[in-house]
């Protein structure tokens, strides 16, 4: 799949190891950085959604997505594990269910841009799941060095998911996320808690990317010696 990810913010909160191991997984080792695990909740809107080498499907090639993430390891290969995936399509959640057996939800979404101020409304539907943000960024663009929490939190060219037991992986390619530190006002977040994360009270870490372009490979099982023991944190 090619897929172009367009005035993504990425809002991270630190939850202690303890509280994240009863929701994710025992086939998925937690991934921490200095001792603490990260869940990310992230608004974006995709453009271009495609297979590779056909042309755009019009009405599911472009749609808001919101994701909640975290970080996990599996044989010793970073990843991301999603608890949530939102998205405006039908189709594509269908789609993203069917062929990547994530978590995908449908939901009534809008999303603007005010002067350089992207304005992010998504209500899931049959269910308490709800973001109300805006936000904008308020640097220059920097490359993350590797070591930072910048560069664990993002660069990571995976995701896992595990159905029926058994583990996953789609790999991810794409250039260096092209981070900004951001600012937002954020006046509903029940994101995490739809997902049974309580988030601390504190103010999120922020960075925005104005425009990704993304190659995702099928979903394929790993196998044997690649899995952690369960339990493994």
């Amino acid at each position: 799949m090619e897929q172009t990810w367009n005035d993504l913010l990425f809002a991270h909160w630190p939850v202690p190891p303890e509280l994240m191991r009863a929701l994710v997984p025992q086939q998925l080792s937690l991934d921490t950085f200095d001792g603490e695990c990260w869940v990310a909740v992230a608004p974006f809107h995709m453009t271009r959604v495609r297979a590779r080498f056909v042309p755009p499907i019009p009405g599911v090639s472009a749609f808001p997505e919101l994701n909640v993430r975290t970080y996990v390891t599996v044989g010793g290969k970073p990843g991301v594990y999603f608890f949530s995936l939102d998205a405006a399509s039908r189709l594509a959640v269908w789609a993203a269910r069917a062929g990547y057996r994530l978590p995908y939800h449908f939901a009534h979404m809008e999303i603007s841009n005010r002067d350089g101020r992207i304005q992010y409304r998504s209500s899931r539907t049959g269910g308490e799941a709800e973001l109300r943000a805006d936000y904008r960024p308020v640097t220059p663009v920097q490359l993350r060095a590797q070591g930072t929490l910048e560069h664990w939190l993002t660069e990571r060219y995976c995701l896992y998911t595990v159905a029926r037991g058994e583990v996953f992986r789609a790999e991810i390619h794409h250039e260096p996320w092209p981070l900004q530190d951001a600012e937002a006002q954020i006046a509903q977040n029940t994101m995490a808690k739809a997902a049974g994360i309580e988030l601390p009270r504190i103010s999120p870490l922020l960075h925005f990317a104005k425009r990704l372009q993304v190659l995702i490979w099928p979903l394929k099982p790993v196998r044997g010696e690649d899995v952690w023991p369960q339990g493994h944190a």
